[in-house]
């Protein structure tokens, strides 16, 4: 969706207001009680309960339960969010919407990054996977609480494991092979140790996948909870063949998040890395990436 777009369909309060219980409506609205079924009450913008009479606004179960901003912020900062492979910083989101506080600019973005994440933990990646860590920069007081820590756990890295959903290509007539990467999924790791990145395998990785890595320790039990697990020395060739598609995803990342937010802390990082992996996965989307954001704020409230 581009801004003329935007703004000839969301140019009011109630137009967004009005598109959002579209969308929640598509999705329904569940009571306390269990039921689904919901009396509207306009002049509240509430559902009501046909069985216990218990009332839910239009907020109430969506990321935006309890902010005060108003569901036009909401909307224009959605589509700031979606217009751009790059994203913004809050700050500059906040100048976009001309707002006077930073705070609360600050929360909104990233409950959105939240619910991204929580809208990615739905799937698992299955078929051929790359599997590779990479180390990413955090704020110097962070750094300084890290000084004396050598190799993986660098002075001012930052563990991430990056999974790939590739599947091998090769020319029947040529025998050329080439790759066509699907999905990708990234988690912060706080150890590095064999069981995180066993755990890590567990919740991302369909059991009946073939997991590509480098000889790592930390890799060895891999094999035991997916279909086969296939190691290669960690070389140039390894890095431009069977762990290509990581390795460009870690770099591109990089890029990204320095290059938009600068320092990032540790506890935040997470976040940042939902947002990035969110637009990747739905690159293709196009107009409906907007769309599917809007999906994202009323499914990703915890």
């Amino acid at each position: 969706m581009n801004l003329f777009s935007f703004t000839a369909h969301f140019d009011s309060e109630e137009a967004c207001r009005t598109h959002f219980k579209e969308q929640r409506d598509k999705i329904g609205v569940v009571c306390q009680c269990g039921s689904k079924e919901h009396y509207w009450h306009k002049s509240i913008w509430s559902y009501e309960c046909k069985n216990c009479k218990h009332r839910t606004s239009l907020r109430s179960g969506t990321i935006m339960q309890n902010s005060n901003l108003s569901f036009l912020v909401w909307y224009k900062t959605m589509f700031l969010l979606s217009a751009t492979k790059k994203g913004f910083s809050s700050k500059e989101i906040q100048t976009q919407l001309g707002l006077k506080r930073y705070e609360p600019v600050w929360a909104m973005v990233h409950k959105l990054r939240k619910a991204m994440g929580k809208r990615e933990e739905r799937y698992t990646l299955e078929g051929m996977i790359e599997f590779d860590e990479g180390y990413f920069t955090i704020e110097s007081a962070e750094i300084e609480q890290q000084k004396g820590v050598r190799g993986r756990g660098a002075v001012g890295k930052q563990n991430v494991a990056i999974m790939a959903e590739s599947t091998p290509l090769e020319d029947v007539e040529t025998g050329k092979k080439s790759s066509h990467c699907r999905y990708f999924k990234a988690k912060v790791l706080n150890t590095h140790t064999k069981e995180e990145i066993n755990e890590t395998v567990q919740k991302n990785i369909d059991n009946q996948s073939i997991v590509f890595t480098d000889q790592s320790t930390s890799y060895v039990d891999i094999a035991d909870f997916v279909e086969l697990h296939i190691t290669e020395k960690s070389d140039k060739q390894t890095t431009k063949e069977s762990l290509k598609w990581v390795h460009i995803t870690i770099s591109n990342a990089k890029r990204n998040l320095l290059g938009n937010y600068h320092k990032i802390k540790r506890k935040y990082l997470q976040l940042y890395l939902n947002e990035f992996v969110y637009k990747l996965n739905r690159r293709y989307f196009e107009d409906k990436l907007f769309d599917r954001l809007v999906i994202a704020n009323i499914t990703g409230y915890e």
